[in-house]
Order: C-alpha cells, then structure tokens, then sequence
C-alpha cells in the first residue's frame, strides 16, 4: 500500500477523496490553481502544490504541471476525482512512466472506453444493447446535417471525449443541428482539449439509469445496484437514487452482466459506470461508460455500505476484491440533490460570487435514516466562474423510497445559503412533485414540468394559513423584544398587541395572537385556530417551528414591518401591520420597475464568445444575439421580439457581470 496519494482535482470530490484516504492512514496531496488558493480541498490537504492560473485548460488539465507537482511531493499514487484528467489516458500513461499508481482503471480501458465512439463499437461486438447512431467523428456541419436527417429527428450531438452534460446538444432540425454542432465541438474543446464530435439517436421518453461495477486486475467484476439519473436539466444530472423505482429484479440483473461483460472484455479495473437509457418497456441501450468514480456514487454507497473510494485504492494497490456478487445487498433507499450555483429564477444561469453564509443541515447517521453532505465550499469561500457550479451533493438514506424524499425535503429546508443564486428552491420543489413522489419521471421530467422555467412554489390554502399564523406569533416574540431594547420594559411599558394583519402570498388575514409560556394560540377572521410553537427567537436564521403539530423548517430574513420565509422551495415575503396600518397601507404606491425591453443585459456572469450582429441590423425574433461563456458551458442569447440592433456595448472577450448592457435597441 502507497503511503501518500495526490488528488488531481478540485472541489467537493477532492475533499471526498481526502476523507476515504485520511482513514485509510494515507497522506494527501492537493493541488490548486490561483482561483482555488483558499479552497476547501487545499486546506484539508496534508500538502499542496499551485499549479497555474485559473483557466483549467492551464491548471487541472495541464498534464505537465500535475506530473511536476507529484514529482515535487514524492506522492505514489494518483487519484483524479471525475472529470478533468480523470478520463484522458495519456495522462494514466504519463505516471505509469514514472512509477506512479494511477487510482483507476488500465490506459487501454481508459482509451476504448473514455471514447464513446469506440465504446459503443466494443459493447455491440461484447452482445451489449447499443443506441442507433454515426459511430464514425464528425468532421463539419454538412456531414452533420447529413448524418442527422439519416439517424432521423430528433438526435444527440455528443462530444466524444465528454461527460457531465459538457459538448451536448439535443437537435429536433436542422437549424438546431447547425448551432448544436459547433457549441458542442467549442465546449468539447474547452472542457477536454478534444473536439470530437458524434450524432446518435436521442431516444424519447427514456429514463437515465446507470450500473456501477466494481473490478480487479486478477479478472473479478461485481454490479453494485444500478442509480436513477433521470431528472436532467441541459443534459446535466439534478437529482439521483438509488435504487431505481423502475427497474425489477430481473432487468437489474440482465443489465448488471452486461455492464460486467463490458468490463471484461475491456480488462477493466477500479470502479466504474455504464450508463444506460431504458425506454418505458424496460429495453435498454447502452449510452456511454464512464472509467471513473461518478459525481453520484454517494448513493449506492449508502444502500450497499461500500466505499467506492476505498475500494479504488484497494484495487489500485494490487488487491484482490473482498466483496463477490452475493455478498451485495441493496438496502433502503438512497437520495441525492446537487446543489448548484445556478438561479432558478433567471432560467438556471450560472452564478458567482461570495458564499456570506454556508450552513448545511447536520450530517446524521442511525438506523432510521442518514443525512450526508458531500461538500468543497465553506463560508466566506468564492464561487468561481472557471469551473463547474455545483457546490455540494446532498444526501438523504431511509428504509423506504417515500422515507428518503422526506428526509431530503426536511435538509433542504434546514441548508442555509446566502451570497448567491442557487436551486435548492428548485430542488424543494422536485421532491414534493406528485410526478416525482409517483416514480412516474423519465429525463424529459423538468422540460415537461417546468416548460415555461421555474418561477418558485406556490404553497396551498392551508400550509399558507400555517406561515401567517407562525409569522403573527414569531412577530409577537420580535415585539417583546423590541420593546425591552428600547428601555420601555417598567412601569409604563409599550403593551404589545393582539391583533394584527398579516400580508402574505397576496393573501390578507387579521389575526388575533393569544400567547402563553409554552407558545401562542393564532385565531383568524372565520374563527380558525392555530397552535404555535418553536425555537425561534429574534437574529435566528432557521426556525423549527410547528403548528398545529405540523413541523416546518422555515429560513427567516428580516424585512421593515415583517419577515421573508422560505420553506420546501416557495420564497414568501410576509408584512405584519396593526390594523390602523394595514388601512393606510391600501394608499401606498408600489414601485415600479424600470423599463429595460430595449437592452439586452447579460443573464450571468460570464465571457463573450461570439457577437452575432451588429449595428443598424435587423433581428427577428428567437435569433442569436451572442454567445456566453460561464462554468465551461455555452449560452447562447437570442432576440426576444423583432428590433434594430443601435448600439453594441460589449465585444468578444469581454468579461461582464450581472445584468450589465451587452447591446441596445431601436
């Protein structure tokens, strides 16, 4: 066994990595660019090494400076994470010239695997289901645009080298196939240093489930249980379980040999994933094999009680596996939630800047049910626009699927971020979804769900009526409290009232707060009660509260007059008045916003790529603007309604942040 082991990567899985090896008695090294100096990963490291400017393509995936940095700290072993080196075999070949162990699978798998083209060649000649597709790259649009109308509407640009949703593209016709193709290529290029491209059949309807193998070099192979991928945004995996509420035992098992028999007959070694897509009659084809440590193994962790990590380096060692098939027992439920930097409000653009509060909920372990936070930030930490813009990976284990999204819902409402835009609101409201509660989703879930984009979580009459009354009672401590910093608390003190109106969700309700030492008693107008009570007090951030024995995990912000609420993903702005104000408040003006129909502000932070018109051009509806470049992903940004483009503010190359003018119209 090596005694020191460098984790070639960043961020959550490099703090994951660091965790596994640390128990193992084996030291750590990072490695970080000038971005991450201050991250997470580098300070749990027993050491670390900078290796260039933020750009990954001059950091993380520069090959020569992570090999001069393993030279530098005499480390024995390597383990790339996922993504960045984690697939390229030149990168396995360029330690195993210096004698250093690469914590993954042989150069050769790596090479006929990591490449999609050439995987799906070995799997169809391995007897393994294949999607129809172009096996062959793509050199240009018109061989593209050829290939497609052959393959049939609607297809899949895929990059060859890619992974994690980077280089993909969904096209329903041609114009879709010509912007598609060179988006995919340039994000190929950018993410892997390798702009292959290739065009399969996209197969509708289709839930994403995944095997995870687990091999060693003395020719064992297991399946540890198969996870669910299928609810997707932009190709990218949101939420994953483990196991999946569609498969039955029969097709689990003819999945998991055949991802065995992939892996044999590539000489397979380490921990791996082949993905499939499974139509709804349980036919499934293989999509790709991932020859690396996926973002989502946390979950089949928790139902098998594995460390997959451990296991790599076992493997890695020269050891034989200590687990046969029979020795793996799927047990409960396992749930896992990304969370990203991304503003569901805007559309899930990415977004960066300082985390001014990071509180995740406690991590827990017992019989009953498993909280897991898998994390790389920290509070005060900075989301960086170089990379990728998840920040943690959620988890949730139970003894049953329904137990498991329960468990989820409550740590989503109890993790506190601030600073930024992120989607645990989205994230709130897929596990209340009655599509997703079901187990009724397929990877077309947020599309058909959320076709017109998230707007939030509209709470029903009673869960409403609920928030008011622990609003008026929470008011009420927040009174008391006022009144005792002002110096009035003696003989002639301010008597706190009763009655009150409470302001929300566009909903008005007069109450009357009756309190007590154990909590307060909130009747509304039709004669309604409800029983408050709970831990909060007046500076607290996250309020356990119950009413009516219902339990509610509420995130408070203070507002003048009132409290903003957040709970299982609706963002409510609650104002409480005494009845004289509430009259007065029916003559307040609202503001209104200012006109900005005739800018095109830029969504995110970000780079400009590509400037697709210019001045005293014509543009019609739905046509390309520009392009962003943010997180290593393309956006392209088009014309909301016909206009004349009169001036252009920002050029290729320019950096902008938020909502600053790219272009103007007449």
């Amino acid at each position: 066994m090596f005694d020191k082991i460098l984790i070639a990567n960043r961020g959550e899985i490099a703090c994951r990595v660091i965790k596994t090896a640390k128990r193992m008695g084996i030291k750590t090294v990072a490695v970080f660019s000038d971005a991450d100096r201050n991250a997470l990963h580098v300070k749990m490291a027993d050491e670390a090494v900078n290796i260039g400017p933020p750009p990954a393509n001059q950091s993380y995936i520069d090959i020569d400076k992570v090999i001069a940095a393993v030279k530098e700290t005499n480390a024995k072993a390597v383990h790339p994470g996922y993504g960045f080196l984690s697939e390229n075999s030149k990168f396995a070949k360029a330690l195993a010239d210096i004698g250093v162990i690469f914590v993954g699978p042989p150069e050769n798998a790596i090479e006929s695997m990591g490449d999609k083209i050439t995987s799906k060649k070995i799997a169809q000649e391995a007897g393994v289901n294949t999607v129809p597709g172009y096996m062959g790259v793509i050199n240009d649009y018109d061989e593209a645009l050829r290939i497609s109308k052959e393959i049939g509407y609607p297809v899949m640009i895929k990059a060859s080298a890619g992974g994690g949703g980077k280089g993909m593209r969904i096209a329903w016709n041609d114009t879709e196939v010509k912007e598609g193709f060179q988006s995919s290529k340039n994000e190929a290029a950018g993410s892997f240093g390798d702009d292959r491209i290739f065009i399969e059949k996209f197969v509708t309807q289709p839930r994403h489930i995944e095997i995870q193998i687990l091999a060693d070099s003395k020719g064992n192979c297991i399946y540890l249980g198969e996870r669910e991928c299928s609810i997707q945004r932009r190709n990218q995996k949101v939420v994953e379980e483990a196991p999946s509420s569609f498969l039955d035992e029969k097709t689990r098992k003819e999945m998991g040999e055949q991802a065995c028999k992939l892996a044999k007959a590539v000489g397979y070694s380490s921990a791996g994933t082949v993905e499939f897509i499974v139509d709804k009659d349980k036919n499934f084809f293989f999509l790709e094999m991932n020859t690396r440590l996926q973002v989502e193994h946390p979950v089949t962790e928790l139902i098998t009680n594995i460390d997959l990590v451990e296991q790599m380096i076992l493997v890695a060692a020269g050891k034989r596996l200590s687990i046969t098939q029979k020795d793996v027992k799927l047990t409960g439920w396992a749930m896992e939630s990304r969370l990203y930097a991304e503003d569901p409000y805007r559309n899930f653009l990415p977004s960066i800047g300082r985390l001014t509060r990071y509180r995740p909920p406690a991590e827990i372990q017992n019989k009953n049910f498993i909280v897991r936070n898998d994390t790389g930030v920290y509070e005060g930490g900075e989301i960086s626009m170089y990379y990728d813009p998840m920040i943690a990976k959620l988890c949730t284990w139970a003894p049953n699927r329904a137990e498991a999204i329960e468990q989820m819902r409550i740590a989503l409402d109890r993790f506190e971020v601030e600073g930024i835009g992120h989607n645990l609101p989205f994230l709130s409201a897929v596990m209340d979804h009655k599509k997703f509660v079901s187990g009724n989703i397929t990877t077309a879930f947020i599309a058909e769900e959320f076709s017109e984009g998230f707007t939030g979580v509209n709470l029903n009459n009673d869960k409403i009526k609920q928030l008011a009354a622990c609003a008026a009672a929470m008011n009420r401590v927040a009174e008391i409290r006022r009144t005792k910093v002002s110096g009035r608390m003696d003989n002639h003190e301010r008597r706190v009232g009763d009655d009150w109106v409470v302001h929300i969700d566009g909903k008005v309700f007069p109450v009357f707060v009756s309190a007590d030492t154990a909590g307060a008693n909130v009747t509304f107008e039709d004669g309604t009660s409800i029983r408050v009570s709970g831990d909060w007090q007046p500076g607290k951030k996250l309020a356990n509260m119950s009413a009516n024995d219902d339990k509610l995990v509420i995130k408070i912000g203070k507002l003048t007059s009132g409290f903003r609420m957040r709970t299982r993903g609706a963002d409510l702005r609650v104002l409480l008045r005494t009845p004289r104000q509430a009259e007065l408040s029916k003559y307040m003006r609202d503001k209104v916003p200012p006109d900005t129909s005739k800018l095109l502000l830029c969504p995110m932070p970000g780079l400009i790529v590509k400037v697709d018109v210019e001045v005293g051009q014509e543009v019609q509806e739905g046509q390309p603007l520009c392009t962003v470049e943010a997180m290593k992903m393309e956006n392209i940004l088009r014309a909301e309604r016909k206009g004349i483009v009169t001036k252009i503010n920002s050029h290729v190359g320019d950096s902008l942040a938020v909502d600053d003018v790219i272009l103007e119209f007449g």
